[in-house]
């Protein structure tokens, strides 16, 4: 399977505009994630350092986006 370059559209002409946004709201994701991967790191080693265990997976929504993480 070809990869093909993001800049061209289906048709093959360049279609910077969509690349743009495409590539804006992907990052925004990645970012997104991040976040909330660093925030659950934090959120684990809080629960161990207060001697608690946790005992199931951690379930959040971003109020923003209404994505669900667990």
């Amino acid at each position: 399977m070809v990869k093909r370059n993001p800049k061209f559209n289906q048709s093959g002409c360049k279609d910077l505009t969509a690349y743009e946004a495409i590539k804006n709201v992907t990052n925004e994701q990645e970012e997104r994630d991040k976040r909330v991967h660093n925030f659950i790191k934090c959120l684990k080693v809080i629960i161990d350092v207060s001697g608690f265990q946790l005992l199931n997976r951690i379930a959040i929504r971003d109020k923003a986006s209404g994505k669900e993480y667990w």
